[in-house]
């Protein structure tokens, strides 16, 4: 893959940065930055007793966000280093840069040792016990749409990918084309 352009980059970050269209007018950003406040206060050290704002389970949403957006990415078995530049680029900005770039280098070191060890669908599986509110997986399966336009939309492989997590989250094939049509008119305008 080539560099993605910075325009559609800048169109994916903005884009993420918005509550989801599901979202009940209470949110003020999107799932990928109010989890990723929690995730990037997560203390260094286990027994830090200072109040940090972490929260395990925005956390963990946080994660399987970026591992849903992951495993779509890596769907065609390529994931290059112009790719995974760009996708720890746009996590970091599209959060509001509450996770910096050392921790979200980390977070896909570990997808990746992950997704070699369990496979894709042992990994759907988990993104699917994991994100268990209707609201999140829909948004869950946006994020990951549109992260997959870093390499040029969303391709038949991926839209596999999506299917297998909308199974996952109990959901038709409906929501993944909800998904993908949300994330091409949002980087249209």
């Amino acid at each position: 893959m080539s560099a993605p352009d910075n325009e559609l980059l800048a169109k994916v970050v903005q884009s993420l940065s918005q509550p989801s269209v599901d979202a009940d007018g209470a949110e003020t950003g999107s799932i990928l930055g109010v989890a990723a406040a929690s995730y990037g206060s997560r203390p260094d050290e286990e027994e830090n007793t200072v109040p940090t704002g972490f929260d395990p389970r925005a956390a963990a949403l946080f994660e399987a966000v970026v591992e849903a957006a992951y495993l779509v990415a890596n769907a065609d078995g390529e994931f290059d280093a112009d790719e995974r530049v760009a996708f720890e680029g746009v996590v970091v900005k599209a959060s509001g840069e509450n996770v910096d770039a050392r921790q979200v280098q980390a977070l896909l070191a570990d997808l990746a040792e992950l997704l070699e060890e369990d496979g894709q669908e042992t990994r759907v599986k988990m993104i699917g016990r994991t994100v268990t509110n209707q609201v999140h997986q829909r948004e869950v399966l946006r994020v990951a749409a549109l992260l997959a336009h870093i390499s040029g939309g969303v391709s038949d492989v991926e839209k596999g990918v999506l299917q297998s997590l909308a199974g996952a989250f109990d959901l038709d094939d409906v929501a993944v084309s909800d998904a993908i049509s949300s994330a091409e008119k949002s980087l249209a305008s």
